[in-house]
């Protein structure tokens, strides 16, 4: 059975500076209508840095949708005019750790909560850093420490980091990196 949705009509609710809220007017396998409502997004990307020694740059930050302070890797939403996931990582990195790589490869894209939003995010691992310096920008206020990837590896499974771009690239980094 094909489970496919078929749009055919949209209304649009809210344009904002990092979302659109919509409703699309939907036909479900059945033949039935329904509405769903969507978040669009143009997406993020989040890279996570390991050093030599095996220490990840962290960032801690306040997320006003999570009411806490959040551990998280160095990520940012995708510009509309950003072409490249990997250079938009490699500019997140800079901006937020003040570092950049020689080496950087793609650990995957996922989707966070596709039942409702549209923002896919792209995860990079970096190695080989090298420091250039920090570029915060505006609005922006975080602290980066780092820390031993096998103890950010058991944080996550203690279920210590609640942010899940972060998660999937301590697990695919430990994976890869061992």
């Amino acid at each position: 059975m094909d489970f496919e949705e078929k749009v055919v009509g949209t209304t649009k609710i809210y344009d904002g500076k990092v979302i659109t809220v919509r409703v699309d007017d939907v036909i479900l396998p059945n033949g039935k209508t329904s509405k769903r409502e969507l978040v669009g997004h143009h997406g993020g990307v989040g890279i996570i840095a390991v050093t030599p020694e095996r220490e990840v740059f962290m960032v801690s930050q306040y997320r006003i949708a999570a009411k806490s302070m959040m551990l998280e890797i160095p990520a940012g939403k995708l510009e509309a005019s950003d072409t490249d996931t990997m250079t938009a990582g490699l500019r997140e990195l800079e901006e937020e750790t003040g570092y950049t790589a020689k080496k950087i490869e793609p650990l995957g894209v996922y989707y966070a909560t596709p039942g409702y939003c549209e923002e896919k995010l792209t995860i990079y691992l970096a190695t080989e850093l090298e420091f250039v310096g920090q570029h915060l920008d505006e609005g922006e206020f975080l602290n980066v420490t780092k820390y031993p990837l096998d103890k950010l590896y058991d944080m996550v499974m203690n279920n210590e980091i609640h942010d899940c771009k972060t998660a999937i690239a301590i697990l695919k980094a430990k994976a890869i990196l061992g």
